[in-house]
């Protein structure tokens, strides 16, 4: 799509086409340099390992717009690790860390009159994807793979302003098992978490909170976000145990309530139960696209708590200003995250 024709203060979480992406093949055991090529289909075996046995992994980033026009990048490093934590799961080639940063600039460059302005709150979502895309019959890794990134002009997470969800714990679902996938961001974990978000949707809520599949009693996931609460004056989020993807925005939460505000926090099992008295003063979930989402209100059976009259809480804002803050320069980034393209 001509980006003189993109309304950037206008914009949602939909796709629309760019000019670039990058592709790269993996074959005979090793990857080719890559290269960028304009965005479009291209030929995959219907035997490919990635159709039939789910075989993919992928990851989320986003390009800003300072206010001085310098473009960013949030802890790409961090992305670059996880994909290749997910790539090891697997059973995939891994990805030269470097190469992959060199790769999501390259592309960041190449649709650079994409990027939202800076007063539109947008930013251009750049998606790192690896597929299995070798023909196989039996249960096993294919031989050969395709690494693509490509990117999509998105609007804020929150047009209309700073406002809070309402979430439902499932007593129904479960999003991961211990021993399975729910720590890697691969394509499998999504499929089966359309159907209960499209059914709590009907009924008014934003998303659904996932309960771990052991007990049905501690909180692992809030969809495809990571949850936070103020509980006993810590911050306190679901400690990473297999199950739990370990989410960039969340590990830079905790490190910025720490040194920052200077919150002590915490990692350790939250009974759902806990978030239903009064020791536990707000909540919140973390990601790539919403950054920090405040929690209005959480329902489960037919008990309901609503969290400051519905309205995001001081500590939530506070952790949303800063970060945003930092990943657009409006304040100093002491931390070394953000990289200028």
């Amino acid at each position: 799509m001509n980006p003189e024709k993109i309304d950037f203060y206008n914009l949602g979480f939909n796709f629309i086409e760019t000019k670039q992406m990058f592709i790269s093949n993996f074959k005979n055991g090793k990857w080719d340099e890559g290269k960028l090529i304009s965005f479009g289909p291209f030929e995959i075996s219907p035997a490919a390992c990635i159709l039939n046995y789910g075989q993919g992994i992928f990851e989320g980033m986003k390009a800003l717009k300072s206010k001085t026009g310098d473009i960013t990048l949030f802890r790409p490093n961090e992305n670059a690790k996880r994909l290749n934590i997910s790539a090891k799961r697997l059973l995939m080639p891994c990805f030269d860390e470097k190469g992959f940063i060199t790769a999501v600039k390259n592309v960041v460059k190449a649709n650079k009159d994409y990027i939202p302005p800076y007063d539109s709150g947008g930013a251009l979502y750049i998606r790192p994807l690896m597929i299995g895309d070798g023909p196989i019959l039996g249960v096993s890794p294919a031989e050969e793979y395709k690494f693509i990134i490509y990117t999509v002009p998105v609007g804020p997470y929150f047009p209309e302003g700073f406002k809070a969800i309402d979430l439902e714990i499932s007593k129904e679902y479960t999003r991961a098992a211990p021993g399975g996938t729910g720590f890697v961001k691969t394509c499998c974990n999504y499929a089966g978490t359309m159907k209960p978000a499209k059914e709590t949707k009907s009924k008014g809520f934003a998303q659904i909170i996932y309960l771990d599949a052991s007990n049905m009693e501690y909180i692992d996931e809030v969809g495809t976000a990571n949850f936070f609460a103020f509980i006993d004056n810590k911050l306190t989020t679901p400690k990473l145990k297999g199950t739990i993807l370990p989410g960039i925005t969340r590990k830079s939460v905790l490190e910025i309530a720490n040194t920052n505000l200077g919150i002590e926090t915490e990692e350790r099992d939250i009974s759902y139960k806990e978030l239903f008295k009064e020791s536990c003063s707000e909540a919140f979930c973390t990601g790539t696209a919403a950054v920090i989402t405040p929690i209005g209100s959480i329902t489960t059976d037919n008990e309901k708590r609503v969290f400051n009259n519905g309205e995001p809480g001081d500590l939530t804002k506070k952790l949303y200003d800063l970060l945003t803050g930092i990943q657009r320069l409006d304040i100093e980034d002491k931390y070394g995250w953000v990289e200028k393209i």
